[in-house]
């Protein structure tokens, strides 16, 4: 009889008590890949050292409430400190993250826990500290590639510089696009080390719910036409561009959920365009709740500048609301349905934005035809294909186990 492999999941995108939604995205395909059997994990999340719980301190007083050690959907999860500084400590954050990480990884061992595989998510400083880590307890590990990580931080000469170092060291990177391999391939990735494995939709929990309930449970007006738009509110999400394009068609309302250091400024911008009672913003929410504010939408809008697999586009079709993105990294591998909604291509302006929501809204997609182009992204041949390439990770090195006792360097 096989035993289940057991991982190591080391990312600091994963969500706490704190900070419910922060990396949910991570957090929802564990849960699932855990649910297909033959595997189990702990987690270990660092989060930078802040001294206040306060709510007067925003996110950084969120930051400093995340427990030490809690217990998530079954899942034990450690969060320990570590030292960041805000834009001078870039090129130290893998090393104290390194450090941080070892410590919670003793604490593990010191209960039994002995892992096969580190599942690292996010290059950096994620995966350089994950590589630091594996060379010193002695164990095999796998780079998750999110998006950002390799079109934002790849592209800087020091920590792109750093995260082909890690890759070459590690098992191989997965990308959750096409895009981002190609995006991986042009920072000199091999791609014979890169395997695409696409995040999937959860259909039971994304499902359609009468348009005129939810919008009378979000407190929405009935006869209006919607367009949301879900995500962090920071600059790469683009969502004044959403209410720009909004803005030149009579009578469209805009539901904007999420936070961010965005949020006055949008606000600010409706005042300014004299459409506040038009824009309606809502706070983050759990994803059963979001499953009311996509039923609600007549569609769901896109504006980033950059993604690696837009997970809300999936969740929205999946709820029978048609989607408008620009053609921005894994959209046109969602996207390949035109049930399920618009590409905007070509320039990424509010006119061109206003003219697919048009065109969109004009054509009103057919729910049933829009969910059904949505159950197609299922998870379970992707998290099969996970598990098998974990497997055969794990198979190839056998290093008895050995909890570092020295300072890490990375």
């Amino acid at each position: 009889m096989i035993r289940d492999l057991r991982l190591l999941t080391f990312t600091s995108l994963y969500p706490s008590a704190a900070r419910p939604r922060h990396g949910i995205f991570v957090e929802g395909r564990l849960r699932r890949l855990l649910a297909r059997g033959g595997v189990e994990t702990r987690v270990v999340a660092p989060v930078p050292w802040f001294p206040s719980s306060s709510e007067a301190f925003g996110e950084y007083g969120r930051i400093g409430a995340t427990p030490h050690r809690e217990v998530r959907f079954d899942i034990e999860v450690q969060h320990p400190r570590y030292l960041m500084l805000p834009r001078v400590g870039m090129s130290l954050q893998p090393g104290a993250m390194a450090r941080a990480g070892l410590r919670a990884i003793e604490d593990f061992a010191r209960t039994g826990y002995e892992f096969d595989l580190i599942d690292a998510h996010y290059l950096y400083p994620d995966g350089v500290a994950a590589a630091a880590i594996a060379g010193r307890v002695g164990r095999p590990f796998l780079l998750f590639a999110r998006g950002s990580d390799v079109n934002v931080i790849g592209q800087m000469p020091g920590p792109r510089r750093r995260i082909v170092e890690a890759i070459e060291r590690s098992s191989g990177v997965i990308a959750v696009s096409s895009a981002l391999k190609s995006a991986l391939i042009g920072m000199d990735v091999p791609a014979d080390r890169i395997t695409v494995l696409r995040n999937g939709v959860d259909t039971e929990l994304f499902r359609p719910e009468d348009r005129t309930a939810a919008r009378n449970e979000l407190g929405l007006p009935v006869d209006v036409r919607i367009v949301a738009s879900v995500g962090n509110l920071v600059p790469g999400k683009r969502n004044e561009l959403v209410l720009e394009a909004a803005a030149g068609i009579d009578g469209l309302h805009i539901v904007v959920v999420g936070r961010g250091a965005e949020s006055s400024r949008l606000a600010r911008l409706a005042r300014e365009r004299a459409m506040s009672h038009r824009v309606h913003f809502l706070d983050e929410m759990p994803q059963e709740r979001l499953r009311l504010v996509y039923s609600a939408a007549d569609a769901l809008v896109l504006a980033s500048k950059r993604e690696g697999w837009p997970n809300v586009l999936l969740e929205s079709a999946s709820c029978g609301t048609p989607v408008i993105a620009f053609n921005v990294g894994g959209v046109p591998e969602i996207l390949t349905d035109p049930a399920a909604g618009t590409i905007v291509r070509g320039d990424h302006s509010a006119e061109r934005l206003a003219d697919a929501i048009r065109a969109l809204l004009s054509r009103a997609p057919d729910p049933a035809a829009v969910r059904a182009a949505a159950v197609r992204f299922s998870w379970e041949p992707v998290l099969d294909a996970q598990l098998a390439l974990y497997r055969r990770i794990a198979q190839t090195v056998a290093v008895e186990f050995a909890p570092a006792r020295r300072t890490v360097e990375a």
